[in-house]
């Protein structure tokens, strides 16, 4: 089952439509080049989850891209509608306990001078993919692959869009197929100058474990530094000021390979599919702390 609503001027509360009916013209740049944004949040309980940091980053994305999308209030608006929606139309009782509320926002159709009209943008509520689900249980096996340039090109290439979550996710796409063809879950993306990166739909957390003058354990978690490109993640912050709250050390890179090989522990999280535990490296195991992957699921957890 899935809600569709659009964000609508005419309608002040969103646009119900017909998820599986015409909606879009095939001429949009959101659907023609992937010209758009997109935000995915988590619903459960009753509430979508870090809603206002997926606003947040959704203007931030609509900026590098210089798209005009709709205001936070009217994303608010449209997204209550849909969760009301989608929750009246589930049975009583046989409903999924996890829904994904997708936002997206496309440039539009272009005309025949080159500007584009005011695009499209809407809300969609669908249950949250079991295969998340159940690795966040059982854990994924990853594939390392070079992303194609170097950690210091957001810098020198803006144009590029990095940092900006877009509809042009077909390479991503494409490194999680070829990890399932050479027998692995995932990707961690790596820079030719030997960075870690981020996942093609996650970001990267490890954490170590020291012993320190007093002979007290120090937990540290660390996660790779914005300044190579990689999409500010939602669910790092918040587990970060979770960590922060919790008394660990907190670290952002330059992360390389070897770091998460010597780690006591290595996770992908993300909006949807939480935190999944990394259990091998191109096909070499590494280590799982269980205990420290109980402490950041119950910092997930708390996350509103």
């Amino acid at each position: 089952m899935t809600v569709l609503v659009f964000v609508d001027p005419a309608h002040p509360g969103g646009r119900v439509a017909d998820p599986d009916a015409p909606q879009l013209s095939v001429l949009d740049a959101g659907v023609t080049r992937g010209d758009g944004i997109f935000e995915s949040a988590l619903y459960t309980g009753g509430r979508v989850r870090k809603l206002e940091m997926h606003l947040s980053r959704m203007a931030v994305s609509a900026q590098v891209t210089d798209l005009i999308i709709p205001s936070a209030g009217a994303w608010r608006a449209a997204i209550a509608t849909a969760v009301s929606q989608y929750d009246a139309a589930a049975s009583p009782g046989a409903g999924p306990s996890e829904s994904v509320v997708k936002l997206i926002a496309t440039r539009g159709a272009e005309s025949a001078d080159g500007v584009h009209d005011y695009g499209s943008a809407w809300v969609t509520v669908s249950p949250a993919p079991e295969l998340g689900l159940r690795q966040r249980e059982t854990g994924v096996d990853v594939l390392l692959l070079d992303r194609g340039y170097d950690s210091t090109v957001a810098e020198r290439a803006p144009w590029l869009l990095m940092g900006a979550k877009t509809l042009s996710y077909a390479v991503n796409m494409a490194a999680i197929r070829h990890a399932k063809r050479n027998g692995a879950d995932d990707v961690i993306f790596t820079s030719s100058d030997g960075r870690v990166l981020e996942g093609p739909t996650s970001t990267v957390l490890l954490a170590t474990r020291e012993t320190d003058a007093d002979g007290h354990e120090v937990k540290r978690l660390v996660t790779p530094t914005l300044e190579t490109g990689i999409l500010p993640g939602t669910t790092q912050g918040a587990i970060f000021a979770a960590a922060k709250s919790a008394g660990w050390e907190l670290g952002y890179g330059p992360v390389e390979p070897r770091h998460l090989r010597e780690a006591a522990g290595v996770w992908l999280v993300s909006s949807v599919r939480l935190l999944a535990p990394v259990n091998s490296l191109d096909g070499e195991a590494i280590s799982t702390d269980a205990e420290l992957t109980a402490d950041l699921s119950a910092m997930v957890d708390s996350i509103n």
